[in-house]
Formats: structure tokens, C-alpha cells, sequence
């Protein structure tokens, strides 16, 4: 079946350039009127200009596609729900909402200003909680929603000099993760993605036949499967080149210890047991964290743990 976004309506923030823009194309291509969210700054965060969203709209309405742009800084409230409010006035709704407005100020730790710490932060983490708080009563009422923020390998694995970017992207899972529990019962699905895309933001950190490789058109169909019907939740879908992946995280069985064990000296010589990977699982919550080791703690103590 072919995935269509017909009826629906979608605020990609970011989306003047780069994986935004493509986002946005892509979107409308598929049926989809589009808010094409861009404050039209440089990639620190500095400057500001319409010219860039109003350019991707006069595309999508070339191409016979709806959109409108807006200039929202994604951090102001006021000004996202001045956005949202336009969209609804238009078209009635808003059924997706799409995170991908961002910054970057790297350098090292030892050289970052907390501002520009605090900075990238705001930006990244907060520019897409504001959004979703903006469409969430929205989306429990109609019963619907859709929701990818934008996170990164820098987030996940770690990279040197962007303690603010990794810090940021890592967070986003944390919020995608509470959002898809709290907004299962809404039909509301939060997922992210993972992008390695050559834009402006990695011009000058990939050499030009890999940056070829790397076009944002690449990964936006990865996008798309994550936004329609019948898209997963909780997902971190990594893409980049055409390529598509899953992360996950996972927790080992682990080692439960006696009370008279329990010295750093045993877990340090016990660690490799601690780490092995055999029989390791996902967490579907915080709580099934807590009843694992409730019920491993209880197991070695002869204790029986009510149902």
C-alpha cells in the first residue's frame, strides 16, 4: 500500500534548507499541507531571513502542493502558537509535527562558553518540546498525531567537541520515550531519526564524494515511514546514503548481590559478568527496570514478590 498523507497537515520546523527542506518536498509530494518552519538563521544560530522557508513553498505550490511559511523561532511560545494557530486558521488541524531545527556551536569542553552550551541546548531540546506542547492537547483531542524529532550519532554514541549538540540529541530520547507512553492511548506515535546527511552543518567535515553520497533526499523516505498511519512508536531510526537502521537500547541480565557482597571491590571483579551481553533485552519502561530488580533482589533473598 502505498503511504499517502492526503487530508493530513504537517509543521516541519527547520525546513528551509537541508534535511528540513527535503522533509517538507517530501511531505507535500505524498499529499501533505505543509508549515514550512524556518527562522533563516546561520548555522550557529546568528542572523535571521524568510527568503529560505518562502523559497520552499513557492516549490511545494509549483509542483500543485499546499504550504505556508513561518518564521517561528522554536523556542518563543508565543510565537510557535501564532504558528499553529495560522495552520489550524488555514487548514482546520495538525497532524504531524516534525523537530528539525537546530545549531551548532562545537568546540571542546574545555573551550565551550556555557552560553553556547545553554545555547544548543535550547535550541535543540527545547525547540521541540515547545512545538509538541503547542500540538499536544491538539493531538489527545483529535485523537491523532504524529511526532519525529531530530536526534544524532553525536547524541548517542558521542562526538568530540559537541558536548552541547551530543548533550541535547541524547536528551530528545528521553522525551520520545515518555511522549509515546503518555500518548499511546491518543493514538499519538513519537519517533526519531538519526540523520547523516550532507548539509550545512557537515560541509567541510566529509570529504565531497562521500558528502555526494549523503544527499538529504536519502534519508527523508525514512522520515516518512515513521510519520503515517500505521508508523511505529518509540523507534531511532538511523539513515544516511539510502542506508536505514535501528538503535535501541539495551539492558544486560546483570548480577543480583547479597547484602554482605555488596562492596565496590566484589562488583569491580565481577564486572565482565555484570557486562555480558547474553540474554540482554529492551526496557519497555522505567518501571520494568524496577520490578527486574525488585524480583532479582527478592529471588536471592528466598522472598516472594506479590503479583
Amino acid at each position: 500500500m502505498s503511504i499517502s498523507f492526503e487530508g493530513r497537515v504537517a509543521i516541519v520546523t527547520g525546513a528551509g534548507v537541508g534535511l528540513g527542506r527535503s522533509h517538507a518536498l517530501g511531505l507535500a509530494a505524498r499529499g501533505a499541507k505543509v508549515v514550512v518552519n524556518d527562522l533563516g538563521v546561520a548555522t550557529d544560530g546568528t542572523g535571521q531571513s524568510s527568503a529560505e522557508a518562502q523559497a520552499v513553498v513557492e516549490e511545494i505550490r509549483a509542483a500543485g502542493g499546499e504550504a505556508m511559511a513561518h518564521g517561528a523561532n522554536v523556542t518563543d511560545a508565543a510565537q510557535v502558537k501564532d504558528m499553529v494557530d495560522q495552520a489550524v486558521a488555514q487548514w482546520g488541524k495538525v497532524d504531524i509535527l516534525v523537530c528539525n531545527a537546530g545549531i551548532l556551536r562545537d568546540k571542546t569542553f574545555t573551550k565551550m562558553e556555557l552560553d553556547d552550551f545553554a545555547k544548543v541546548v535550547d535550541v535543540h531540546l527545547m525547540g521541540s518540546v515547545v512545538p509538541t506542547k503547542a500540538l499536544w492537547d491538539q493531538f489527545r483531542e483529535q485523537n491523532y498525531g504524529r511526532i519525529v524529532y531530530t536526534t544524532s550519532a553525536s547524541g548517542l554514541y558521542g562526538n568530540f567537541g559537541q558536548a552541547n549538540y551530543g548533550a541535547a540529541k541524547a536528551a530528545l530520547v528521553g522525551l520520545m520515550n515518555v511522549l509515546t507512553q503518555e500518548g499511546a492511548k491518543y493514538n499519538i506515535r513519537a519517533n526519531l531519526l538519526a540523520p547523516t546527511a550532507a548539509t550545512r552543518m557537515t560541509e567541510g567535515l566529509l570529504p565531497e564524494e562521500v558528502l555526494k553520497l549523503l544527499r538529504p533526499e536519502t534519508i527523508t523516505p525514512g522520515l516518512l515511514t515513521l510519520l503515517h498511519e500505521d508508523a511505529p512508536s518509540r523507534m531511532i531510526l538511523g539513515a544516511g546514503g539510502g542506508c536505514f537502521t535501528e538503535t535501541r537500547i539495551y539492558e544486560t541480565p546483570g548480577l543480583a548481590f547479597a547484602d554482605d557482597e555488596l562492596d565496590p571491590d566484589t562488583i569491580a571483579a565481577r564486572m565482565e559478568e555484570i557486562r555480558a551481553e547474553e540474554g540482554q533485552e529492551v526496557m519497555p519502561g522505567a518501571f520494568a527496570q524496577t520490578r527486574k530488580y525488585a524480583a532479582m533482589a527478592a529471588k536471592l533473598r528466598g522472598l516472594q514478590l506479590p503479583e
